[in-house]
């Protein structure tokens, strides 16, 4: 993860930010890392998005049903040109800067206050700790991410796969048009299995990552 680009700057002792988190780094640091990687998200979203809305009754007409994610590439390519297949761009950039942004530091604040807490580096089960604290601050940090983003990320998947390419592109234009028809409902369609996915997802993904880290000594946890 990009989060160990910027951590690597901050002064640790007993495995927490000594002068505790820094928004001035967490944030910038981890928009800009979100903002890289949407270009990696943007065209493996869309084939994504497109392969799964396909079918009679959906969006995508039959003529241009995909056999494999490759397939839907290469069409959406031929079709829309190479710029076609980055469709929905800048909401995939906003939602991960904006995203990336919030999630590091709820999870920094969290992380930094239940180790102040549980004062880990006097405890016999530090590593139990350390893995419970990775848990909750992990979680919580997917759930607000999803909870701030959900609806950029509502309007990028319309965006996607819209079938004719003058649909609008603009994700606040796209989201006005939901609000107006559905409400905020519509703009937030799918939280509850987005939240409940969130959690498990991003808790096992901030605990492997503490872990790979830790083995690898390339952090210092205990400040020595």
């Amino acid at each position: 993860m990009f989060l160990g680009k910027f951590q690597s700057f901050l002064p640790m002792k007993g495995g927490v930010q000594s002068n505790g988190p820094q928004p001035r780094v967490i944030i910038p640091s981890a928009a800009f890392g979100g903002a890289i990687i949407s270009f990696v998200l943007c065209p493996s979203e869309l084939v994504k998005c497109r392969m799964q809305v396909q079918g009679t009754d959906s969006l995508v007409p039959k003529s241009s049903s995909y056999s494999s994610p490759l397939d839907c590439a290469i069409k959406t390519i031929k079709s829309d040109g190479v710029t076609g297949i980055f469709r929905g761009g800048s909401t995939t950039l906003l939602r991960e800067s904006l995203g990336n942004a919030i999630f590091f530091s709820v999870y920094e604040y969290v992380r930094y206050y239940m180790h102040l807490q549980l004062n880990t580096s006097s405890s016999s089960h530090s590593n139990l700790i350390d893995m419970g604290i990775g848990i909750v601050s992990g979680g919580l940090g997917g759930v607000a991410f999803w909870s701030a983003v959900l609806p950029l990320d509502v309007a990028k998947t319309i965006i996607q796969t819209a079938p004719e390419k003058c649909s609008p592109t603009n994700p606040f234009q796209v989201l006005n048009s939901i609000y107006t028809r559905a409400g905020l409902r519509g703009c937030y369609a799918g939280l509850g299995p987005t939240i409940v996915r969130a959690f498990p997802a991003n808790a096992a993904a901030i605990v492997t990552w503490e872990l790979a880290m830790k083995l690898l000594g390339i952090r210092n946890i205990e400040g020595s």
